[in-house]
């Protein structure tokens, strides 16, 4: 059981926080409810553009990274599709430096020409390494665009286009950052060695003034249900082929959100596990096979890839690929073969909250769907799920007319 405190400023800002007395650091992080998702058509790489540009300084702080690393702290962000995720780790003797320079950059970030100038090209060199220059990294910004048509989910994160950051003008980019940070559309998680009475002074003391904002965003356009199997083919330079089965899941407020989790898991977790066992031991279809979720708030993916084992012919790989997919619909898991993965998922979910830096993105993250101490019921949300619940979403997403099949083929 994680204790938590929870406290909300009058201008919105929520603070979530957990005390560890036996620790010398505190994580200070800042959590906006702002991700790619957010971005609008023809403007898309915003907010990972401006988490970068969220380091250039302030009117106040012209060196955010050096005043920090002075007061012997380290920092790091991210952003997914439906969030930016900033966090301070610093001893927790100079922890209020992390409260000011958060609460500074919320309102003076200093943005101009010459700094979007600067992080428009490093941005660039980003989407270049991640997205044009490796084997297969292009893979699902083709499966997302062939599985969702209206959803923003359809453009990754860094953005749709390079000329899209090329393009990025400054009036824009303003505009985004006081639209969406702002104390009423973001949560502030505190971990380590302060307490919640201290951690509420320092909030309020350099939160508490800044005006909340009306938040005006545009409405997310809603993904229509596929109603019939979508194929995608495209040759690239790559040493073997790829196969992708992309299916439509639920959101993750859904009740069966954890059964697809746990499905990738039967899938795909380890050598035992079914793909494992009977495409790559067995029959040696594929070199590889995996599946994972993306893990969206909003409706996402369930992706299912297998690299193609040398001189197997595309298609009949895809039937078998298919065809075990579909086991999961025929007959139920066992009760042995469901507790391995949910076994396997509580170790994970433990291990992952004993670091202070990924405890506080975690409680943020749980704060941000409804309430941060919801993460104590997460792991018996999962022991909860059956068999039959597993068989039962199988049967009514795991379906050819919900699934987009990439092939990625290797030219040679």
């Amino acid at each position: 059981m994680i204790d938590l405190n929870r406290y909300t400023l009058k201008n919105g800002l929520r603070v979530v926080h957990h005390y560890d007395s036996d620790t010398k650091i505190v994580v200070v992080n800042m959590l906006y409810k702002v991700g790619a998702k957010n971005d609008t058509s023809g403007k898309t790489g915003y907010a990972h553009l401006l988490e970068h540009l969220m380091f250039e300084g302030t009117t106040e702080v012209p060196n955010f990274d050096e005043v920090l690393q002075r007061v012997g702290g380290e920092n790091n962000a991210y952003t997914t599709q439906d969030v930016t995720n900033y966090y301070e780790i610093l001893p927790y003797q100079n922890v209020e430096t992390a409260f000011w320079l958060e609460s500074d950059r919320m309102v003076n970030l200093s943005l101009t020409e010459e700094n979007l100038s600067v992080q428009r090209k490093v941005v660039a060199e980003e989407f270049k390494q991640r997205v044009l220059n490796r084997d297969y990294a292009d893979s699902s910004v083709i499966y997302r665009k062939a599985a969702y048509k209206k959803h923003p989910y359809r453009i990754i994160t860094i953005g749709e286009k390079l000329s899209h950051i090329y393009d990025a003008k400054l009036c824009d980019v303003k505009d985004y950052y006081q639209r969406y940070y702002a104390p009423n559309n973001a949560i502030l998680s505190v971990v380590g060695n302060i307490t919640f009475s201290e951690c509420i002074r320092l909030a309020e003391k350099w939160f508490g003034n800044i005006e909340s904002q009306q938040m005006d965003a545009p409405p997310i356009p809603q993904e229509p249900a596929q109603r019939k199997a979508r194929v995608k083919r495209v040759y690239r330079n790559v040493p073997s082929s790829n196969i992708y089965k992309v299916y439509h899941m639920v959101s993750r407020y859904h009740k069966d959100y954890p059964c697809f989790d746990l499905i990738s898991d039967i899938l795909s977790t380890g050598k035992s596990s079914r793909l494992n066992q009977e495409l790559v031991q067995n029959q040696k279809i594929f070199s590889m096979v995996d599946a994972a979720i993306t893990g969206n708030i909003e409706p996402g993916l369930l992706v299912v890839v297998g690299r193609l084992a040398p001189g197997v012919n595309i298609e009949e790989a895809d039937n078998a690929l298919s065809a075990e997919i579909a086991k999961l619909s025929s007959q139920r898991v066992t009760n042995r073969e469901l507790e391995k993965v949910v076994n396997k998922f509580e170790s994970n979910f433990l291990f992952e909250n004993i670091g202070a830096s990924e405890l506080a993105a975690n409680i943020a993250y749980y704060e941000m769907l409804g309430s941060a101490c919801d993460i104590n019921d997460e792991v018996e949300k999962y022991r909860r799920v059956t068999p039959k619940q597993i068989q039962d979403v199988a049967k009514a997403y795991l379906k050819p007319s919900n699934c987009t099949t990439l092939y990625y083929q290797s030219k040679e």
